[in-house]
Order: C-alpha cells, then structure tokens, then sequence
C-alpha cells in the first residue's frame, strides 16, 4: 500500500531551498537536518537534499534539480501573482495568463534551476476540454 509520494529536490544550497520553500512558498519545516529538510503545505509535502549527500547513488551527486516543474494549484492566482511577485519580488519567467487548455499561472524561479508553476484551473476550451478524464474546472 502506498503511503505518500512526494519530489526530493537536489540542491547545491540546503539552507537558500529551504528559505525560498518556507517563505514565499509557504511551506513548514517537519524535519529538518544540515543536509535534508523534509516540508509540508497542508497534505501537500516536498523535501530538499544536499546533492552531495551519500545517500544519493554515486553517480548521481552533485547534480541539482535543475528543470523539474513544480506546480502549485490555488484558489486565486491572481491574489498569489500579487504576493509573490508585485509585492514579493520573485522573478517571474512567465506572466500570468490563460492558456486554453484548462488554466490561469505563472511560472516563477526557484532555487537550483526548479521551476514553480502557480496555477489556478479554469474552464478549458472546446478544443480541450474532451482531453480531461474527469470533469475540468467550472
């Protein structure tokens, strides 16, 4: 039986992910060491790991989570536009905006090359709306 399913994100700077994670995120810290910190929003969890630590393969070290795209899904994208980048700062690398498969983001920039992807579900147009297995947003 699966019992949770969350990303590890490979940072080469534990300290500024958890920072970006816990402020603008919003995120909380429920384990927290100088190589691994394990976060929660809610059900919602993600962690980020020294990419040097030895519990990753070898071949694997020294490399961080550059190109993953987290998405966060909200009730108001717009009011998290004005928080995190009008008042906030963040760098946005798109502007909000519909898209007509079905919703309303923006992309900010995150530590390590990571991507975070706010978004909020809007009605999708004819051309998508046959593409979703469940019913899409109202």
């Amino acid at each position: 039986m699966l019992r949770s399913c969350y990303p590890v994100l490979a940072t080469a700077d534990v300290p500024a992910a958890r920072a970006f994670w816990t402020g603008p995120m919003g995120f909380e810290v429920v384990f927290d060491t100088d190589w691994y910190v394990s976060l929660r929003r809610g059900r919602f969890e993600l962690a980020v790991l020294d990419r040097d630590h030895p519990t990753i393969p070898a071949a694997y070290r020294g490399r961080s989570a550059a190109g993953t795209l987290v998405n966060l899904e909200v009730d108001d994208v717009d009011a998290e536009w004005d928080r995190l980048v009008v008042r906030g700062g963040l760098e946005a690398l798109l502007p909000v905006r519909d898209e007509d498969f079905g919703q309303r983001h923006f992309v900010v920039a995150g530590p390590d090359g990571v991507l975070v992807d706010v978004i909020t579900e809007i009605v999708p147009s004819a051309e998508f709306a046959d593409a979703f297995t469940e019913s899409p947003a109202p």
